[in-house]
């Protein structure tokens, strides 16, 4: 919405509203855009918070209930397996895909940006990587077949996803052999595979969630269904993965948060200082 109130740089700009027509002045532009600009920052915290207790929490569950970490091929090394997951491909992966979505970055050049981009994005691979490791090198100790469920299928193709979309990105959009047409035709199918890697990862985390429930309580005195705390716990925990995502869809998604297009940039950077 605002992106297309500041299309015309003076002072009015015809609004339709549903079926009403209004006439904005550049102040009430200026207002909106620092709304705008004020709500980003609020849900970036919110963000924030929200990221930091996914990862806590499942260090918390790996540590209090599964006996903690070891890099030895014991079950030990298979509880890094979710919280690399879950810090590098769902907390990691979404602060890098919502660099543009940064105010300072709406104006100014734009290939430091880029490179910001991509290489949040290639930590997020790392450890997603590492992560991928530690389950394999513990099924590979125990005999264990590997990728035979759904979690690992939903799994497997989301990192292959993920992978494609990085390189892909990395050549077309970093490095300077491409064309704008190129570009611009690439660029929907690029922030759409971004955006769907994402939802994967989520499903993938819940499964795995799930999963690993099943596994660890089906030879307890509590069983899943009698929800002992442990299970509650993992499952809130899944809770606070999903509305991480949901936020993060939500701000990759609100147009108002977009970079603006070049011809729009000199008036969002005079409206953002104040017209210093």
């Amino acid at each position: 919405m605002l992106s297309d109130l500041l299309k015309e740089p003076q002072s009015i700009k015809n609004w339709s509203p549903g079926h009403h027509s209004v006439s904005l002045p550049l102040g009430i532009k200026e207002c909106l855009i620092r709304m705008a600009v004020g709500w980003f920052y609020l849900s970036v915290m919110a963000l924030c918070s929200l990221g930091s207790m996914c990862i806590l929490s499942t260090i918390y569950w790996m540590r209090y209930w599964q006996g903690g970490f070891a890099w030895d091929g014991t079950l030990l090394m298979f509880n890094w397996h979710p919280v690399l997951m879950v810090t590098g491909m769902v907390v990691f992966y979404s602060a890098a895909s919502l660099v543009y979505r940064l105010p300072q970055s709406w104006v100014g050049p734009k290939l430091p940006w880029k490179f910001g981009h991509a290489a949040m994005h290639l930590l997020a691979f790392i450890l997603t990587v590492l992560g991928l490791h530690a389950v394999f090198d513990f099924h590979n100790h125990r005999k264990i077949p590997n990728l035979y469920s759904l979690h690992s299928w939903l799994g497997i193709t989301t990192v292959f996803l993920f992978a494609c979309q990085w390189f892909l990105g990395f050549a077309v959009f970093l490095l300077p052999w491409a064309s704008v047409r190129l570009r611009s035709l690439l660029k929907p199918i690029h922030v759409f595979f971004g955006a769907a890697i994402l939802s994967l990862a989520i499903a993938s985390v819940i499964s795995g969630i799930n999963e690993k429930l099943f596994f660890s309580l089906k030879n307890g005195t509590n069983s899943y269904p009698s929800l002992p705390s442990e299970a509650v716990f993992a499952n809130c925990s899944g809770m606070l993965v999903v509305v991480f995502g949901l936020l993060v869809l939500y701000i990759l998604l609100a147009s108002s948060w977009k970079r603006p297009e070049p011809g729009m940039q000199a008036e969002r950077q005079a409206l953002l200082h104040g017209g210093e």
